[in-house]
């Protein structure tokens, strides 16, 4: 008997989440409206610190452009970043016509290795765009003695870190400007795609606002609630069109509501993988220290020398057995764009680019059963034992 296919991730979408769409969609608000503001005055409350402000944008990546245009970052700045991420992360960073500096990561976490963030620092740098990889925090408290000591803005890479803790305080709760989180398909919660921008200080909060919605001094929720003239508006700079739907934020409303459950599951699923695959030649993934949290959002293993096989071949070995995978990722210096423009070579990043080679990213889901899961783990015994 062929076994269905075993995606690397699947939304684990409800009846609860199909409900409140269809209301949003019943209710005739489909774009940025009552739900939007909803959800935000709920993610501040998962959070846990009424001193944030939360702006749901429609992706991540329209969080950490709008953080770093409402931070002032322009041409001529340099932003440090790590190279082991996905494009977004340093993109954002060109489109204000400033420069990320990457650096190479920790081989143990595959987080940002803080050394190398304080080699990196120029006149020009101007911030550092820490990325918790995985579900792992970075050394935050690194990282934030280095961006005092020199004057760097901090604006944190969280798409993978819902609920990502560090020193027992949640990712969104820490000290940085800005932190930006992603409600993409495959994350620790979903809305499709979208993201939510959270900070603690209100100008900051406010220009996002107004920048994610062409540069409006009123969103169409404020003009059609409003006791002002409906059509009145002005335009007070260049903005973006990155407002978050009401129907993309009815899904977060619920997913949100589950977010306790989905963590629960992506532990237990960690914790069976690190028991199931100990005895293989094999790096685990790290554990988050003692008392915090890893969100989990991804399982990275990596192949030991004396596995004996390519990564590729265990890739299409395990993709023959009807299993997905996927690489976390093909780091950044190795891709055109900013491997020419900034002259990059492998030998510049020997810890990412080890991982790299080895990596393979299995999968992890809240939908997985455990027999999904053994037979992943199944067939890593079956082509490494």
């Amino acid at each position: 008997m062929t076994l269905p296919f075993l995606p690397f991730a699947r939304p684990d979408i409800g009846d609860a989440e199909i409900a409140a769409v269809t209301e949003a969609l019943r209710s005739g608000w489909v774009t940025t409206g009552p739900k939007t503001r909803e959800f935000e005055q709920a993610f501040v409350q998962y959070l846990g610190d009424h001193r944030l402000e939360a702006v749901a944008v429609n992706s991540a990546t329209a969080g950490l452009h709008l953080a770093l245009e409402a931070l002032g970052l322009g041409p001529g700045d340099e932003v440090i970043a790590p190279t082991l991420t996905f494009t977004a992360t340093v993109e954002v960073v060109r489109y204000l016509g400033a420069d990320p500096v990457l650096v190479d990561v920790d081989p143990v976490t595959l987080n940002i290795d803080p050394e190398k963030i304080r080699a990196a620092i120029t006149p020009r740098t101007k911030a550092i765009i820490p990325v918790h990889y995985g579900g792992l925090a970075c050394d935050m408290d690194a990282i934030f003695s280095i961006a005092r000591t020199h004057g760097l803005k901090v604006v944190e890479d969280a798409a993978h870190a819902l609920p990502t803790t560090w020193k027992g305080a949640l990712v969104g709760q820490l000290a940085s400007d800005v932190t930006a989180f992603s409600f993409y398909a495959n994350k620790t919660i979903t809305t499709g795609e979208g993201g939510m921008a959270v900070t603690r200080n209100p100008e900051i909060a406010q220009r996002m606002r107004v920048m994610r919605l062409h540069g409006m001094n009123r969103d169409a929720f404020d003009r059609f609630t409003s006791r002002a003239p409906a059509w009145y508006y002005e335009v007070i700079a260049p903005g973006f069109k990155y407002n978050m739907t009401d129907v993309a934020a009815a899904m977060g409303v619920e997913q949100l509501a589950r977010l306790p459950a989905f963590v629960q599951r992506r532990q237990q699923l960690a914790a069976r993988y690190h028991q199931q695959l100990a005895a293989l030649p094999l790096t685990l993934p790290a554990n988050a220290p003692a008392g915090d949290t890893h969100a989990w959002h991804l399982y990275v293993i990596r192949l030991n020398e004396e596995a004996g096989h390519e990564r590729d071949a265990v890739i299409q070995a395990l993709s023959d057995q009807g299993i997905g995978t996927s690489v976390h990722y093909v780091p950044l210096h190795r891709h055109p764009y900013w491997r020419d423009r900034y002259q990059l070579t492998p030998g510049m990043f020997p810890v990412a680019e080890a991982a790299y080679q080895s990596m393979i990213s299995i999968p992890m889901f809240t939908a997985m059963s455990d027999a999904d899961q053994d037979r992943v783990i199944a067939t890593l015994h079956e082509v490494l034992g």
